[in-house]
């Protein structure tokens, strides 16, 4: 997806990073670095100028910009950060760091070298007791030697972790990824002032699959490799894509050809639709029959509606090949339970026993 890849290529951030390049080469750059790691890509502009909707431009713009702002640092934070490798930007949206922490972390990093464990972020100028608090968990260093700084267990959490390696007689690094070990731990034996059974479950789970990221339950997309651009496309064919975006008229999908095609809102169902935001959401993938192509002015006509009956072919194929109707998959990215920066909630995937997580 090249959605807002100008507007980088354009920015502070980009000229920053690549003074000598031209304003395409950065463009494609920023593109090819969203096939290796998506987040760490897309932090490093304004989440609205990816498109989130019609009528985005018309609300207010700082709660807008607030919103979306809590949004990306839950996904941040949900997902974790590598603290050896990761940029300003994407470390900016750790709870409890901000834009001057992160650079003087990066900073640090160039000047004394890699992380070695959590507790060396006290050497960073101006990061504190409260900012680890925060931050600690969401930090990931996988060159470390406690293998807990490569979880997200919480500092506060390690003598509960050593309690439960001692009990169950294994060493630190031979108890993470014992499922079955794990699995006979009676929790309330490990409940103290800080961290009650709920926290412990967490850790728990940390602990049988460390590091696991939480974005490949994720519903995985593969367009039609023989459907390249306006010319491979056939009326009839069954395709799947994603919308993105939502308009009172209908909805716009990325099928794979360069130019979203149109799914106007009478062709959302085979029900009435009213609202098509209530039919349909940006990212959602589904299946669509191609209903109408103009090459020449570079529109495409798309019908949800004809597949949920039933009068389309399988993937890609001719209508004369009928099969069963298909619903519309959903688009499953996982999404944590509250870790908004303003919300004072705590991801759960960060097995901490700390205060309300806040971004500074």
């Amino acid at each position: 997806n090249e959605a807002g890849a100008s507007v980088y290529s354009a920015s502070d951030v980009a000229r920053d990073e690549f003074p000598d390049l031209d304003l395409t080469y950065r463009g494609a750059v920023s593109i090819a670095r969203r096939l290796q790691d998506p987040l760490a890509e897309l932090v490093k502009i304004e989440p609205k100028s990816i498109g989130v909707g019609q009528y985005q431009h018309d609300v207010n713009q700082s709660r807008l910009k607030k919103q979306l702002d809590e949004v990306v640092e839950s996904c941040v934070n949900y997902v974790g950060v590598n603290l050896n490798t990761a940029s300003p930007s994407l470390l900016s949206y750790v709870a409890g760091i901000g834009p001057t922490l992160a650079k003087n972390i990066v900073r640090h990093r160039e000047q004394k070298g890699i992380f070695r464990d959590r507790t060396a972020l006290f050497e960073v100028m101006g990061f504190g007791p409260k900012a680890f608090e925060q931050a600690a968990g969401f930090l990931r260093i996988p060159e470390a030697a406690n293998p807990l700084d490569n979880t997200a267990v919480h500092p506060e959490a390690y003598k509960v972790v050593e309690r439960i390696a001692a009990d169950l007689k294994k060493p630190l690094n031979e108890l993470i990824g014992q499922r079955e070990a794990l699995n006979t731990l009676d929790l309330k034996k490990y409940v103290t002032e800080e961290i009650g059974v709920p926290t412990l479950q967490d850790i728990v789970k940390e602990l049988q699959k460390p590091g696991r990221d939480p974005r490949e339950d994720g519903v995985k997309h593969t367009y039609n490799r023989e459907v390249r651009d306006l010319n491979n496309l056939q009326e009839g064919m069954v395709l799947t894509g994603t919308v993105t975006n939502v308009t009172n008229f209908g909805a716009f999908v990325d099928i794979g050809v360069h130019q979203d095609g149109l799914i106007h809102i009478s062709e959302l169902s085979n029900q009435f639709v009213k609202d098509a935001s209530a039919a349909i959401a940006v990212g959602d993938q589904v299946k669509v029959k191609v209903i109408g192509v103009d090459k020449e002015r570079k529109r495409i006509s798309l019908s949800r509606r004809a597949v949920e009956e039933g009068v389309a072919g399988t993937l890609g194929s001719r209508p004369s090949q009928r099969a069963g109707a298909s619903s519309a998959p959903q688009a499953g990215q996982p999404r944590p339970n509250g870790a908004s920066g303003n919300s004072g909630n705590r991801p759960t995937a960060s097995a901490s026993s700390g205060p309300s997580q806040r971004r500074s």
